[in-house]
């Protein structure tokens, strides 16, 4: 098989992976791509288990992305969020055989994950997600099998259960409709009635752009911030409803660029948990 034609069948896996590992877009892009430069000048033919070679190469880089990434991360401003990532049918052209993009890549999942070393978060997700065997992990990361069986123990006890996942239903799709058109109606009373009462809204603006530097908890909390942010959003500003990180979502833009990205977290019919990207750095891959 030529090693673009391996690319091409393995890019999802290998996407799926990076982003996880690095909850960049823009970074696991890059990676791929590198990855893909690397892979013509090899002879991969002789190699035995080339998709296992290949999430190797992208965990390798992955690790040492997030090293050099880590004193950046600890001087962050404010609430680090993943890069948003659409999730949609439209959005999905090449679903993977292996990894469905809309399984344990919403923000809370990820959130999680952060908490884990390089090491035990690429063993945490080849054994997790990806459901490699303990051999396979491994020869990719370079431990023995009894070794990785521990790390990832560890992991798992570290991180805790994971958040439940919830498929987007057409209720989920109606509350954030619901929630965005009683914002700009400044309905005090029916965004309340939306949210739980311990709602938890995270914003991410990185320093670049005005965001709540803390977590706002409560849901009269989350009312009051954004009707007291209300009249201070851009007049042309639009919104797109879609699927983000594998939960409903909004891409809000303004004239020719992308203003935030949201997703919400929907349980038991009301809005439990806002991620709001506004960090422009970690919008430009969207586009409009």
């Amino acid at each position: 098989m030529q090693s673009e034609q391996l690319f091409t069948d393995h890019r999802p896996l290998l996407f799926s992976l990076a982003y996880r590992m690095l909850g960049s877009v823009q970074d696991a892009e890059d990676i791929i791509q590198d990855v893909f430069i690397a892979l013509n000048d090899k002879e991969i033919e002789h190699i035995q288990n080339q998709k296992a070679y290949l999430c190797k190469m992208v965990t390798n880089r992955c690790i040492d992305e997030l090293k050099s990434a880590r004193n950046q991360r600890e001087h962050y401003v404010g609430t680090w969020l993943p890069e948003p990532l659409l999730t949609d049918d439209t959005h999905n052209q090449n679903p993977s055989e292996y990894v469905s993009m809309r399984e344990s890549v919403s923000m809370a999942y990820l959130l999680l994950l952060q908490q884990l070393s390089e090491t035990e978060r690429a063993v945490f997700l080849l054994k997790e997600v990806l459901d490699y065997s303990y051999k396979d992990i491994s020869d990719i990361v370079g431990k023995s099998s009894t070794n990785c069986r521990q790390i990832f123990h560890r992991a798992k006890k570290s991180i805790g259960p994971p958040p439940p996942e919830h498929k987007i239903t057409q209720k989920g799709k109606l509350l954030t409709e619901q929630f965005f058109e009683a914002l700009m109606k400044g309905d005090t009373g029916k965004l309340l009635n939306l949210l739980t009462a311990d709602a938890s809204l995270l914003t991410d603006g990185g320093g670049k752009v005005k965001a709540a530097i803390f977590p706002i908890l409560g849901a009269d909390r989350i009312v009051r911030f954004y009707l007291g942010i209300r009249s201070k959003l851009p007049a042309n500003l639009t919104f797109s409803f879609t699927s983000v990180n594998g939960m409903p979502g909004v891409v809000l833009s303004s004239g020719e660029y992308v203003y935030s990205v949201l997703s919400f977290d929907v349980r038991d019919n009301k809005i439990q948990n806002i991620y709001s990207v506004l960090n422009p750095e970690k919008l430009t891959h969207m586009g409009i």
